[in-house]
Order: structure tokens, then sequence, then C-alpha cells
């Protein structure tokens, strides 16, 4: 196995730990209370946010982020075999909502925030078009992989980026 397969491995074995909190956080963000209508006479008691296909990135970070960058989340824009990177793929229109979360020492996630895509790629091109009021940079890793972070609050208010958030 090459050295770029053994490090994506290890990292997906390492966030995939957190499936099953993620699932519990968006699930609960995914469904709401029917209506009395609905309740009464279609023997419906929850009702789905959105009834389209809903496609989730997820991304968490390790733990002592959350605490050096609380207004931040980042996304991977350039890897070293030149594939195709999260920036790209959400920039192209693929994604609905992103998790971005922060991982304790524990096992567990502390901060997060469910984000809008549609609304960050809104702000994207309205701060390309003229606004410039997005904070963002570029961090370069030793490994050659590099992330664009941005400041949650740098962005609009209207459309919001943030869905729901833990704080």
């Amino acid at each position: 196995m090459n050295m770029i397969a053994h490090d994506y491995e290890q990292n997906r074995s390492w966030s995939d730990q957190f499936i099953p909190q993620i699932k519990h956080i968006v699930g609960s963000h995914l469904l709401q209370a029917a209506p009395d209508a609905l309740d009464m006479r279609q023997a419906t008691d929850l009702l789905m946010l959105d009834g389209k296909d809903l496609r989730i990135a997820a991304r968490v970070r390790r733990p002592g982020y959350a605490e050096r960058f609380p207004h931040q989340f980042t996304v991977r824009s350039r890897i070293p075999s030149g594939g195709e990177t999260e920036l790209s793929k959400i920039v192209d229109g693929h994604g609905d909502w992103m998790f971005y979360g922060h991982a304790n020492p524990w096992g567990g996630l502390d901060r997060w925030w469910l984000i809008d895509l549609k609304a960050f790629r809104a702000a994207l091109i309205r701060d390309r078009t003229g606004s410039g009021t997005l904070r963002c940079g570029t961090q370069r890793n030793p490994d050659g992989t590099e992330f664009v972070w941005f400041d949650l609050h740098s962005f609009p208010q209207s459309p919001s980026i943030v869905v729901a958030a833990s704080r």
C-alpha cells in the first residue's frame, strides 16, 4: 500500500469512529413534529425537514483545534496526488450540508456546526463579485495537503450558513 493510501485509510478509520455521534446530531435536525392536522388525519407524527435526497459531508478535527480556532472551519483544497478535493467538489455543487466538528481527547465531539453548503457557495460567489467580506486563508501542512480556513463570523447573516450549532 502506498503512503497516500495508508494515510487516507488511517485518517478515515479515525474519523469514522464519530459517525454514530454525527448521525445522532444530524438526525435531530432532519425531523420535525408534524402539524396537528397531519397527526389527526394521516397518522403522521414526524416529517423530514426536506423530502429530497440530502447529501452531508462530515469533517472532524482532532483535539486542540477548537480552542485555537473557535470560529473557523476548514475545507481541503489540495492533496499531493493532485486529485479532486472537498473544496472543488463543494464549489462544483456537490453536497447539501457539511457537519464540521471538533473531537475532544475523550473520544467525543465538543463544538460542531451544520453548515448549509448552498449558502456557503452563495457567499463565495458574492465575495468574488465584490463584497470581499469573507475572512479566509490557506494552511499548508508538511505532507503537502492544503486547506482553506473560513471564519464563520464573516459570512452574511442571510442566507445563514449555519443550520445548527452545538453552542
